[in-house]
């Protein structure tokens, strides 16, 4: 089961309550909601959330010991707010987003997120939505594909990347787009060079970005005063999203900052469990 990230200190964050109601909107594994539900009483409950729902079907199954106290939802960020109503819950006690890409998607190679193990170019958190990353990679023009890559993937060598793939076209599997890369964008250290562009199409295919305004917009709506919002994230345009707009609320009178420098896992995690080596907490409480 994969490990969630800086488990201890988002706990602690929440500051939960027996009788909370509390949201998961990034169920992945399971791993976050289990141990929230694991903490409330009979009374308490947790939205576990997810746009994956293969990804939400071994949630379900890595919490079964608590589901009393739990209810799975297939939504994505922006439909948070009518999921609230449909449920019939006015606000939240508690929010935890944690960014990162499920360990399940990683793995599978079905899926196409990793460069590792060859697949289909596909990339899709929601496989019921119809645009995949090899559409991107095969359809858009050369300046498409270069801002792309430079503007979400904060890939330098964006141009020549995008020149090569449209010359290499068609592209249909993460192994050949991986092979490509590595062929024009020698290896400089430990990343693989394709790594930026990966994340890039990830971010694109699933309109990420787009997702995470409409969370952080919709935080005061969802969350009631006093209760909190907890966000883990991997990548530095993420992390500057929510820096930012944990600000504007500060400023604005609507919530107060609970971490003031951002947080970081110990060393222990990250030699324990590696993947967490690039995560940030941040989080508020409601005023």
């Amino acid at each position: 089961m994969h490990v969630p990230v800086m488990l201890a200190e988002c706990l602690e964050y929440l500051a939960l309550k027996p009788d909370g109601v509390y949201l998961d909107s990034t169920a992945g594994l399971g791993g976050h909601t289990g141990a929230i539900a694991k903490r409330l009483g009979q009374g308490g409950l947790v939205l576990a959330c997810d746009r994956d729902l293969e990804s939400l079907d071994r949630a379900r199954e890595n919490t079964a010991d608590c589901s009393d106290r739990i209810r799975y939802c297939k939504v994505s960020f922006s439909e948070l707010k009518e999921l609230l109503r449909a449920e019939g819950i006015p606000q939240l006690d508690g929010l935890l987003s944690d960014l990162g890409v499920s360990r399940y998607q990683l793995t599978e190679s079905e899926r196409g997120f990793s460069l590792m193990a060859d697949g289909p170019l596909d990339m899709r958190q929601d496989r019921s939505q119809q645009e995949t990353a090899a559409d991107l990679v095969n359809f858009e023009s050369e300046k498409q594909l270069a801002d792309l890559i430079y503007r979400l993937g904060e890939e330098r060598r964006s141009r020549k990347i995008a020149r090569a793939i449209v010359r290499a076209r068609p592209i249909r599997t993460t192994g050949q787009l991986a092979k490509l890369i590595e062929q024009v964008v020698p290896r400089t250290g430990k990343l693989h060079p394709a790594t930026q562009t990966f994340m890039a199409l990830r971010i694109a295919v699933n309109h990420e970005l787009e997702e995470l305004d409409a969370l952080l917009g919709s935080i005061p709506e969802l969350v009631k005063p006093g209760g909190r919002a907890v966000f883990l994230t991997f990548m530095s345009l993420e992390d500057r999203k929510v820096k930012r707009s944990f600000q504007a609320m500060a400023q604005d009178g609507r919530a107060r900052i609970l971490t003031r420098h951002v947080i970081r896992p110990s060393e222990r995690e990250i030699s324990e469990n590696p993947p967490s080596r690039s995560a940030k907490l941040r989080a508020i409480e409601l005023l």
